[in-house]
């Protein structure tokens, strides 16, 4: 047995029970505070890290009594961020020392920021990051921790994108818990994509449950896709690259016309990522962002969700691009001719669904977003 003084997100309850696989009833937890210490903010991440700090006292949950399974646990939850075990004297709220661990970062590893505040961090990172913690734990066995750092920011993407599906509207026609029953889950693959299976059936139309069917999704979040044009030129801007995925299905053409397209970060909305999108893969800045759709693309295999937009933008100041060196993108782009763009499209030139769909919706909505040119 053990006992663990815990300053940061396992202080949420909901994510202390994740991790552990058991209910808080449970665990013998209690406030404490550690003397002489501080917990702040990590810069532009979302969690914090502690650190000395004379006169200051850090807050936090001591939790006695952890079994050895408990510990193999918060290591694989905790152990591929490069923490530490450290034996530390704590005070309860009664003023009674306690002797406890606690995970401290590698020196140097983290610049940090204003002191952390546990209640605003559950506001805005707290249902992701529970959300983010059941694939994780789920993967427990299955990969290191090692690998799971590694691969943390997509379980992070992916976790997002299922809450932003969660807060869209219901169908009112169908009862998701009398219309669908679930037999089965696993996730088959995890990487940067992940490939989750259910044996599952659903409620027929003519009022009868499907057989049991076993059904998969590629999975990987939501997407910011942007076509810049030009409304004083009529031009657009497209960009090729390299794509693994065409290949691989076999594509002898795999070199693929698309618009511009990031995967969108927890905390960042999609405008956001079309703009940061349209600077880096290619050198522009959108002064304005037209609305095109909200989709699923592919409903039958894909659980990628991708706004689209039409970025009206100064096309003949256009500066670097290019995509970003460490996510390996090699991309080359061209300014065209909303003649020469749509009889593209109309000879099924481009392969790209979204491309197409910017297309169609900018030949219909050209005439206004052209109409107070002087």
């Amino acid at each position: 047995m053990a006992d663990l003084f815990l300053y940061g997100t396992l202080r949420y309850v909901p994510l202390l029970e994740c991790v552990l696989g058991r209910s808080a009833e449970s665990l013998d937890a209690r406030q404490a505070q550690l003397a002489d210490h501080a917990v702040r903010q990590v810069r532009d991440q979302h969690f914090p890290a502690i650190e000395a700090c004379e006169g200051v006292s850090a807050p936090g949950l001591l939790l006695r009594g952890v079994t050895q399974q408990d510990l193999d646990a918060l290591n694989f939850y905790e152990g591929g961020f490069d923490y530490a075990l450290k034996q530390v004297e704590v005070r309860l709220e009664s003023g009674e020392p306690a002797h406890a661990e606690v995970y401290f970062p590698a020196p140097g590893m983290w610049d940090t920021t204003e002191l952390w505040d546990l209640d605003g961090w559950i506001a805005d990172w707290g249902a992701l990051s529970l959300r983010a913690a059941e694939e994780v734990m789920d993967l427990r066995g299955c990969k290191s921790a090692e690998e799971i750092a590694r691969i943390f920011p997509s379980i992070r993407r992916r976790a997002a994108s299922w809450l932003a599906a969660q807060a869209r509207p219901e169908d009112p026609a169908h009862d998701l818990a009398r219309d669908v029953r679930v037999h089965g889950h696993k996730r088959a693959y995890v990487n940067f994509f992940a490939m989750e299976e259910m044996d599952l059936q659903f409620r027929r139309y003519d009022g009868s449950f499907s057989p049991v069917v076993n059904r998969g999704v590629a999975l990987v979040g939501r997407a910011a896709v942007v076509l810049p044009y030009d409304p004083v030129r009529d031009q657009v801007l497209l960009i090729e690259q390299f794509r693994a995925a065409t290949y691989i299905a076999g594509e002898k053409s795999p070199w693929m016309w698309e618009p511009v397209a990031g995967l969108i970060d927890p905390g960042e909305t999609p405008e956001e990522t079309a703009r940061r999108e349209a600077q880096e893969e290619a050198g522009v800045a959108v002064t304005q962002l037209e609305r095109v759709a909200e989709v699923y693309p592919s409903s039958g295999a894909s659980g990628e969700f991708i706004h689209i937009f039409v970025g009206l933008a100064d096309l003949d100041a256009v500066e670097g691009g290019g995509g970003l060196a460490s996510e390996h993108e090699d991309i080359r782009s061209k300014v065209i001719s909303f003649s020469e763009f749509i009889d593209a499209v109309d000879r099924n030139t481009y392969q790209d669904m979204p491309l197409v769909t910017a297309a169609l919706w900018l030949a219909r909505h050209r005439d206004r977003l052209r109409a107070h040119i002087g």
